[in-house]
This record gives C-alpha cells, structure tokens and sequence, in this order.
C-alpha cells in the first residue's frame, strides 16, 4: 500500500510521518505518535471521545483522515497542562469529580475548551449544548456541567488551552468541517 508524507503540528512540536491515505487522524496520533489520551469509543462521530482541537477548532479525530490534517496546528489532552499545572478545564474535573471511568474525559474537556474559547462565560444551558456531542456512559453530566462551570469562572478555562487559529488554520478547519458534516 503506498503511504502519503504528512507533517503537521502536534501541542506544539512539528511531527512527521509516512501515512497510508485512509488513515484518521485519531490513529495517527495513537498509534504513530504514541498519544493515547485521545479515546476511540466508536468511530462514527457519536461519542467525542475523540475530540482534539485542529487548527483551534474542536473535531472528532475518528472522522478527519491524517492528510487532512498536513500542515494544521493539532492539540490533544497531552497538550492542555503547562507542565505540571493542570489546564483550569482538568483542575476543575478533578476538583468537581466531573469523571468515574475517565474514558469520555479528555474529549468532554477539548470540548468544553472549545466552548469556553467561544463563549467565556456560558449558562448550564448553554455548556450542556455545547458538549451535546460528547456521550458520557458513566455520569448523569451533572458533575461534568459543574466542572466547565467553574473553569469558566477562572476566566482562562478556554484562553489557555487553544491558540488563536491563524487565518489559514481557520479556513482549513472550516473546508474540513464542512467535508465532514453531512
């Protein structure tokens, strides 16, 4: 099978690799990358275990093919820490128990920053239809709202974990936004 070179920007470091073309981008950084924060829990864009933030937007990995992605600005779960120092997004998890198993976690929390990064300071109404497509098996969400809640509040909970997307990153993920939604 003939592969594709891609290179793209991973939390911050350049990586490179030879893909074969219908490889996604959730097995790229899994697998080739050794990234396993971010979770397949279906494959068909239903459950946002997946999601990571390309080129500052948030997307579910299991539906972006890897060449997509050359050239972008991809963050993971890896990625929200400054070193130690949790994300707010992760401190508040942890402080409101906004998990029980831990598998929906990082893309509950990539897409909460999302939602933080375009609105500061939502509502309970508004978090929870922003994280509307990320399924949770475990929690009633109530813990999970709470946790985006507080982050939000600290008034960094979308700021720090996402760079402003450059205006190519912005029309690169709208092109792969609009690929992928029926």
């Amino acid at each position: 099978m003939s592969t594709v070179p891609v290179r793209l920007t991973v939390n911050g470091e350049t990586q490179e690799a030879e893909v074969e073309a219908r490889l996604l981008l959730v097995h790229l950084l899994r697998d080739t990358l050794g990234l396993t924060g971010t979770h397949v829990g279906c494959d068909t864009t239903n459950c946002g275990a997946c999601t990571v933030h390309l080129d500052g937007e948030a997307v579910k990995s299991c539906t972006v093919l890897a060449v997509q992605a050359d050239g972008a600005e991809v963050k993971t779960i890896e990625g929200m820490a400054d070193g130690a120092k949790l994300h707010p997004l992760q401190e508040a998890f942890w402080n409101d128990h906004g998990l029980q198993c831990g598998y929906c976690t990082p893309g509950m929390i990539m897409a909460a920053a999302d939602l933080l990064q375009r609105n500061p300071d939502p509502s309970e109404a508004e978090v929870r239809k922003g994280l509307e497509g990320n399924l949770c098996r475990c929690t009633g969400y109530h813990n999970i709202v709470k946790a985006v809640l507080d982050a939000a509040k600290t008034g960094e909970g979308g700021t720090v974990a996402v760079p402003t997307p450059s205006q190519q990153g912005a029309e690169s993920a709208q092109a792969i936004a609009q690929e992928i939604t029926p």
